[in-house]
């Protein structure tokens, strides 16, 4: 049932403008899917899809694969824009943002594919980036200062 609701919104996102969660759920409803804005909420965590400028100027859904050229450009502003401060310690380095952030900053960074980085875990307004070596810390964390400057 999860994998063909999830298949269902990304043929919907990808082929309406849907804009906030209760309007995914309406949709996954008018194809005869019964869910919960949790349950939505949730389907959008775990797909990765993420909220992009559209043409109009609104916000709307997309998939990481069909979004457009611009989305790492996008997801690095977004990254700059929202940390607030950084901290490492021993391969760990703790990156804080603006509140609701983390998520879109983190997935920034999955997306720099850097071969030092392992993964990223997100919090509301907090990442852990996992760095392979103690040693690769301070060329991650100089990068990471270029990218925000």
């Amino acid at each position: 049932m999860k994998a063909k609701r999830q298949a269902l919104i990304r043929e919907i996102v990808e082929a309406q403008s849907i804009q906030t969660q209760e309007e995914l759920a309406e949709a996954l409803r008018a194809h005869g899917m019964v869910v919960t804005q949790a349950t939505v909420s949730r389907d959008i965590r775990e797909m990765h899809l993420l909220k992009v400028l559209a043409e109009d100027g609104s916000y709307r859904y997309a998939t990481m694969e069909k979004s457009d050229s611009g989305m790492n450009d996008r997801l690095i502003r977004m990254l700059t824009d929202s940390v607030v401060e950084m901290n490492s310690a021993n391969n760990l380095i703790v990156i804080h943002t603006l509140p609701g952030s983390a998520h879109v900053a983190a997935e920034a960074i999955d997306n720099l594919k850097w071969p030092e980085t392992i993964g990223t875990i997100a919090g509301d307004n907090t990442i852990l980036v996992i760095v392979r070596t103690n040693e690769e810390v301070d060329t991650v964390m100089k990068r990471f200062h270029s990218i925000i400057k």
